[in-house]
């Protein structure tokens, strides 16, 4: 049974196609994977399947019946409902109040509306509360209330853009047997993510899509990362590793006792110390929550530590203000690009001048050099493949990874001395992914040193020379990213070891029980969460088993009818992450 058609969907934006005739049929029951690089067109193809957008041409069908959609409270009545990868809830308001938010003639706001929302979270496991404020739960719990949201107003088919980018590789597997849950009971959902391993593990069947139109459909059982990969950039899946040592003796960075308080006194750093010396990584691991924010903010200047000294090249800039750091050689890719790396609503070119007012080449003295800023956007475009229609459109219309290579290209740009990079990859492709490592490892080389904090942990392994794993505000381990696991590292993230990490000390069943532990219990999950964005840690083993094992198979490939070839045209712009 068909649960959803869409048929020679098409959708333009000035200047470019967006989507061109796309076809993808969803069958009932299943979960159903959307992959492509960014800027292929999946998130504009599922506002146009919510009723977010209307399509130019195709036609879509909900259980055989043709339809269309005006908005998405149309989609809605359906049975179509969306969890977007930036969740839509009110902090300062309940489970309850977020859930019946709109929708209170359903079942009221009382007693009905409570028995309903506990109804559906027994039914699928979701494990919600109603009564707990939004504010106090971590991000996997904030993700269960969204679905439990779409499920609350009766949605059969659900989409889920980027559900994992924020989950530690135990969450992955809650949210995945949540998934099968929804799936035994008859539901349908729509998979949008980059990571592939997980796109294998948990879909029954493949949509890919390149430059705005379908190219196939996969079927995960016959198909490898690596041979995906190729089918949605074009090449094969890049690797993080680093293949040779550039760490100097001459430090650039020194932290030492570094503590900051919350207003109510509690500590959210205590007694940081490190130092990272010139062409060295040093990666910091922890399940977010767990300080990564607020030593981020301490180092550019956004917090003020309470105690402790920042050195910088041999100055103290404990007190200095932000602009200053920066033009002392201080380069900062912000976790959330939305919120501290981009203006949205601002042409590409104003965006390139954020974080560098006072540097060439945005400034002639006192004056703004917006012919210079407008002449470097356009190289950082070209430098770091940023697919866009030129510099005068809104960061808005990009799709999320060339967002992120916007915010890497304007960072690299002035040659910093010391690079904080917090999540550079998370929500790009592979294609950007491998863009961005590349960038960063040839600045290594140069003599850069860098912050790496990464929820990808082979990310963090792969490109880190020395590992630090951060728990409730202190750095409580540290391990040599030559010989340590994924699995070893995701045990130190919980708390579970301390100390120096040495291969094989972990037991691997140990620390699944124990990150098992944390995230099933609701209140570690609030403490503790809001992370992180593996892929690999969960598949990483059976990922590279399974390409040997099938390096000569040739995934099935079905051509979707009436899909043509990839056009050549500019990749469509696409406002994937909003």
């Amino acid at each position: 049974m068909t649960a959803v058609e869409l048929a020679g969907i098409t959708k333009r934006f000035p200047g470019v196609v967006a989507n061109h005739d796309i076809h993808l049929t969803v069958h009932k029951g299943t979960v159903h994977a959307l992959v492509g690089e960014n800027g292929a067109g999946k998130s504009t193809l599922m506002k146009i399947l919510y009723g977010m957008q209307k399509p130019d041409e195709g036609t879509i069908a909900i259980d055989g019946e043709q339809v269309a959609f005006s908005s998405p409270a149309d989609a809605i009545v359906r049975g179509i409902g969306m969890v977007h990868q930036h969740f839509m809830l009110a902090d300062n308001l309940t489970v309850l109040e977020n859930v019946v938010l709109g929708s209170e003639k359903l079942y009221g706001i009382g007693a009905r509306a409570r028995r309903k929302i506990n109804e559906i979270s027994e039914r699928y496991g979701l494990g919600v509360r109603p009564d707990v404020l939004v504010e106090e739960l971590g991000v996997a719990a904030r993700q269960r209330v969204e679905i439990l949201k779409v499920l609350y107003r009766g949605a059969r088919t659900l989409i889920l853009d980027e559900p994992t980018a924020v989950l530690v590789p135990q969450e992955v597997d809650a949210l995945f047997d949540n998934l099968r849950g929804l799936k035994a009971e008859g539901l349908s959902v729509i998979f949008i993510s980059h990571k592939l391993g997980e796109v294998l593990s948990v879909a029954d069947e493949i949509t890919v899509i390149r430059r705005g139109t379908t190219v196939g459909t996969a079927v995960p059982a016959e198909t490898t990362p690596r041979q995906l990969a190729e089918l949605m950039v074009g090449s094969e899946l890049p690797t993080p590793q680093t293949a040779e040592s550039t760490v100097t003796d001459r430090p650039v960075l020194t932290v030492d006792t570094l503590r900051l308080a919350a207003p109510g006194g509690k500590a959210l750093l205590d007694d940081i110390s490190f130092t990272i010396h010139a062409g060295e990584v040093l990666g910091i691991a922890g399940v977010e929550g767990n300080g990564q924010t607020e030593l981020v903010d301490a180092l550019i200047g956004l917090r003020h530590a309470d105690s402790g000294t920042i050195r910088f090249l041999d100055a103290d800039i404990t007190a200095l203000p932000t602009r200053k750091r920066r033009e002392q050689g201080i380069g900062y890719i912000p976790e959330d690009r939305h919120r501290h790396g981009l203006l949205l609503e601002a042409p590409l070119w104003e965006n390139r001048i954020l974080g560098h007012v006072t540097e060439k080449p945005n400034s002639k003295g006192v004056w703004l050099d917006l012919k210079g800023a407008q002449d470097d956007a356009r190289r950082i475009v070209e430098t770091y493949d940023v697919r866009t229609p030129g510099i005068d459109v809104t960061a808005a219309s990009l799709s999320g990874g060339n967002q992120q290579k916007l915010i890497v290209g304007r960072e690299m740009s002035h040659k910093p001395r010391f690079l904080i990079a917090a999540h550079p990859t998370r929500g790009v492709d592979v294609g950007a992914q491998a863009a961005i490592w590349d960038h960063i490892r040839e600045a290594r080389r140069e003599g850069l040193a860098v912050l790496l904090i990464s929820a990808d942990l082979d990310e963090l392994i792969g490109l880190s020379d020395t590992l630090r794993v951060i728990y409730d505000g202190r750095l409580v381990a540290d391990a040599d990213p030559g010989t340590i696991t994924p699995e070893e590292l995701g045990s130190a993230m919980t708390g579970a070891a301390t100390g120096h990490l040495e291969h094989g000390e972990t037991d691997d069943e140990t620390a699944v029980t124990a990150a098992t532990a944390v995230t099933a219990d609701e209140t570690a999950v609030t403490a503790a969460t809001a992370v992180t964005d593996d892929e690999t840690a969960v598949t990483a083993a059976t990922d590279e088993s399974a390409e040997s094992a099938e390096t000569d198979k040739t995934p099935e490939i079905r051509k979707s009818p009436g899909s043509p070839e990839a056009p050549e045209s500019p990749e469509a712009p696409e406002d994937e992450a909003r």
